[in-house]
C-alpha cells in the first residue's frame, strides 16, 4: 500500500508542472466532416459523378487560447483539410499565431485566410459554400482564385500579417498585409503568376462592414479593396504592367424567416491565378477531355477585366432552409483571348438534423456564351450531401 502511495505522490509531483503551465490556457480540437454524391453534367462530355469532398469543407485543426492577464490573450491555430471521397492526408489549411484584445482587437501572423473570403461576402452569404452548389468557381457567380488574395473555397494567403478590429456601434473591418519578400501565393506552385510572387512589394487588402437593427429588421453592408503589385518576374515574362484591384460591395436584409444578400466584384489587370482553384473548379481543370469535372466559370483572362454579380433569396421554415440564388460573370477580352459572359442559378435546400449536422441537396444550371464551346459548355449539377461539424 505504501508503494501505491508513494508512486501516486510521485506522479501528482511531476503531473504539477504541467498542470501550471496549462492553467488558463484553452485548446479545442475542432473540424468538419461532409460528403455529397454530385452529378455534373457539361455539354458536350459524359455525366461525372462522384462522392466526396471535392470542394474542401471537411476539414479538422487545433485552436488555442491563453489568457495573458489583463485582457490580453494568446492565440496559435493549426488546420488541415481533407476529401472523404478519397486517401489523401489532406492539405495545409491556416496556421497562424496571434495577440488579442477586445478593446484593439486581433493581429494574426502567418497563413490566414483572406477577408474577401471570411469577414466581408463572399463565402460567408453563400449558405452553399463548400459544396458542389457554391457560388464560387464552376457556379461562376463569385471569384474563386486567387484574384482577391485568395478569395476562394481553398485560397489562403501565405506569409501574412491580418488584423482584425473590435465591433464599433455596430462597425468593423479587417485588413491583411503580405509582404513582397513572400514565398508566392502557393507553396505547392511555383507558378510566377501567382499572387505575392517575389519582388511583388506589399500586397494588401481591406475589407469593413456595418450591421444594425431596426424594429426587427437585421441590415448590413459592407465593402473592400485588394491590390496584388505585379512583380518583376510577372513583368518580365508575361508582359504585365498594372497591378491587379479588386473591388467589392455588397449588403444583406434579412427578417424574421427571410434573408436577402447580393455582392457585386469589379476585378482589374487580373494577374494573380487567374484560374480557379481545384476546389473552386470541383477538380481539375476542364480540358475538354471525357472523364473531367472540373469547370472555372468565374476565372478572368490573365491581365484582363471583368465583373461578377450575386444575389440569394433564403427561407427558413422550421430546421430547413429554402435557397434560391444566382447571378453572372461577365469577362472581358484582352488581345486575342475572348470574352465570356456566364450566367447561372441554384435552387436547393439544407436541413439541420442538430446544431453540428446538417443534410443539403439541390440543382444548378450555368450558361456559358464564348468562343470555346468545348472548353466552356453549359453545365447542369444535381448533389446530395451531409455535413457534420465537431
Amino acid at each position: 500500500m505504501k508503494k501505491k502511495l508513494i508512486s501516486l505522490a510521485v506522479a501528482g509531483v511531476l503531473a504539477a508542472p504541467v498542470a501550471v503551465l496549462a492553467q488558463g490556457t484553452n485548446v479545442t480540437i475542432f473540424g468538419s466532416v461532409q460528403a455529397e454524391y454530385s452529378t455534373v453534367d457539361i455539354e458536350g462530355q459524359s455525366s461525372e459523378a462522384h462522392v466526396g469532398d471535392d470542394t474542401g469543407r471537411s476539414r479538422w485543426g487545433l485552436h488555442v487560447v491563453e489568457n495573458l492577464g489583463g485582457g490580453l490573450k494568446a492565440k496559435a491555430h493549426i488546420e488541415y483539410g481533407l476529401n472523404t471521397g478519397n486517401g489523401n492526408i489532406g492539405i495545409a489549411r491556416e496556421r497562424w499565431v496571434a495577440l488579442a484584445n477586445d478593446g484593439w482587437g486581433e493581429v494574426k501572423f502567418g497563413r490566414v485566410q483572406s477577408p474577401f473570403k471570411d469577414f466581408a461576402g463572399g463565402m460567408t452569404i453563400d449558405p452553399f459554400a463548400y459544396t458542389t452548389l457554391q457560388a464560387s468557381g464552376s457556379g461562376g457567380t463569385m471569384s474563386a482564385s486567387a484574384n482577391g488574395l485568395g478569395s476562394g473555397a481553398q485560397g489562403f494567403v501565405n506569409s501574412a500579417m491580418r488584423y482584425d478590429s473590435p465591433t464599433v456601434e455596430g462597425f468593423t473591418f479587417s485588413a491583411l498585409l503580405m509582404p513582397g519578400d513572400s514565398n508566392r501565393f502557393d507553396p505547392t506552385n511555383s507558378n510566377p503568376t501567382n499572387s505575392g510572387g517575389e519582388d511583388g512589394e506589399w500586397d494588401f487588402q481591406l475589407a469593413g462592414k456595418y450591421e444594425v437593427d431596426i424594429q426587427g429588421h437585421n441590415v448590413g453592408v459592407f465593402g473592400g479593396y485588394s491590390r496584388d503589385n505585379v512583380s518583376d518576374q510577372q513583368r518580365s515574362l508575361f508582359g504585365v504592367h498594372d497591378d491587379e484591384e479588386v473591388w467589392r460591395g455588397g449588403a444583406s436584409w434579412s427578417y424574421q424567416n427571410f434573408r436577402l444578400s447580393g455582392q457585386y466584384e469589379n476585378i482589374n489587370n487580373a494577374v494573380g491565378a487567374a484560374t480557379c482553384t481545384n476546389a473552386g473548379m470541383l477538380g481539375n481543370p476542364n480540358t475538354g477531355a471525357p472523364g473531367t469535372r472540373g469547370q472555372c466559370n468565374s476565372a478572368m483572362n490573365v491581365n484582363g477585366d471583368g465583373d461578377i454579380w450575386f444575389v440569394g433569396g433564403e427561407y427558413t421554415l422550421g430546421n430547413t432552409s429554402l435557397i434560391a440564388q444566382g447571378g453572372m460573370a461577365d469577362v472581358h477580352s484582352i488581345g486575342a483571348v475572348a470574352s465570356r459572359d456566364v450566367s447561372s442559378y441554384t435552387v436547393g435546400a439544407i436541413h439541420r438534423l442538430s446544431k453540428r449536422s446538417s443534410l443539403f441537396g439541390g440543382f444548378q444550371r450555368v450558361m456559358i456564351d464564348d468562343n470555346a464551346p468545348v472548353a466552356d459548355s453549359d453545365s447542369n449539377k444535381y448533389t446530395v450531401g451531409m455535413r457534420h461539424d465537431f
